[in-house]
C-alpha cells in the first residue's frame, strides 16, 4: 500500500489518480478530506503533528513525502515501524541552487538519505499551478500580476512531478536518485498571462508588480527566507535555475508537458 501526504494538494492529488488507475491501493492523508477517485482511502493526518500519523501510515510499504513539518526524523521513524521501506519526496530546486534560503527542505532531504529507507529525492522547479493564484483576478477583472515579467524560468506541470513520482514510488530503477524536474522550456510571466487568455479565448491583461510589492505580498504567507529565496530566482535566477532539466523525459520517456497545455487543462479554474 502506497500513502500519498499532501494528498489533496497540486502534486498530490494527481499522484493519488495515478496511483489509483494502475491499480494500486493507495492512502490519501491530509488534513482535510477532498475528492478522491475510486480504491483510495482517506486519513485525516498533518504531517507537522507527528501523532497524528501512525494510523495514516498503518500497513503501507511506500510513502511519498511532502516538506512539510519540523520533525523529518520522526515522520521517518514513525513508517519506518509502520513498515514502509520505500520513500519518495518532493523537494525543491533552490536546495541545489540556493540553500541557504531552503534550509528547511535541505535538511528533509538529508533525513531521507539518512533513514535507511530506499528513497528517491524530487527537486521540483516552480510549478505550472503557481498561476493559480491569479484566479481571483482573472475571473473579476481578467488581470495577471506578477514581478518580473520578462523573466523566463521552466516551470513544470504539477502532473508531470506526479508521474515521476509515480514512477519512482513504482519501480526499482529509481532508488537512490535526485532528479530536478523542470518544464520544456523557459516561461515569463506575461506568457504565462497570455496563455491563460489563450486558453481561455479572451485576453489576460499583465501587470508586473515591483520587487517590493511582491515581498509584501509573499511574506504575508510565506517564511521570510523562502521569500528572499524565491524572489532572487524569480528576478535573478542563477544559469542552473534557468536550465532545462533532461530528467522528466529521463523517467518517463516523453517531453514535459509545456505551460500551454497546463493552461489548457485547468482553464475552466479561470473562468
Amino acid at each position: 500500500m502506497i500513502v500519498v501526504t499532501g494528498a489533496t494538494g497540486n502534486v498530490g492529488g494527481e499522484l493519488v489518480r495515478i496511483l489509483t488507475a494502475a491499480g494500486e491501493d493507495v492512502t490519501a492523508v491530509s488534513r482535510r478530506p477532498g475528492p478522491l477517485p475510486d480504491g483510495a482511502t482517506h486519513r485525516s493526518a498533518d504531517l507537522g503533528d507527528p501523532q497524528t500519523l501512525p494510523e495514516a501510515f498503518d500497513g503501507a510499504d511506500a510513502l511519498f513525502l511532502l516538506v512539510a513539518g519540523d520533525n523529518p526524523e520522526t515522520i521517518l521513524e514513525i513508517a519506518k515501524q509502520k513498515g514502509v521501506q520505500r520513500v519518495v519526496l518532493v523537494s525543491s530546486q533552490g536546495v541545489g541552487t540556493r540553500p541557504a534560503a531552503y534550509a528547511h527542505a535541505a535538511t528533509f532531504e538529508a533525513a531521507v538519505r539518512d533513514s535507511g529507507l530506499e528513497w528517491t529525492i524530487l527537486r521540483s522547479g516552480g510549478l505550472d499551478s503557481n498561476a493559480f493564484a491569479w484566479v481571483q483576478s482573472i475571473r473579476t477583472d481578467g488581470t495577471a500580476t506578477a514581478p518580473f515579467g520578462n523573466v523566463g524560468l521552466p516551470t513544470v506541470d504539477p502532473a508531470d512531478v506526479a508521474a515521476v513520482a509515480a514512477a519512482a514510488l513504482r519501480e526499482a530503477g529509481h532508488l537512490g536518485r535526485t532528479y530536478e524536474l523542470t518544464g520544456p522550456h523557459l516561461v515569463t510571466p506575461r506568457d504565462r498571462a497570455e496563455a491563460i487568455g489563450a486558453a481561455l479565448g479572451t485576453p489576460v491583461r499583465y501587470i508586473e508588480q515591483t520587487r517590493d510589492e511582491a515581498r509584501e505580498h509573499m511574506i504575508t504567507f510565506m517564511p521570510e527566507p523562502v521569500v528572499d529565496g524565491t524572489l532572487a530566482i524569480l528576478g535573478e535566477p542563477l544559469p542552473a535555475e534557468q536550465r532545462i532539466s533532461p530528467d522528466v523525459e529521463h523517467v518517463l520517456g516523453r517531453a514535459p508537458r509545456a505551460f500551454a497545455e497546463w493552461a489548457t487543462r485547468t482553464a475552466a479554474a479561470f473562468r
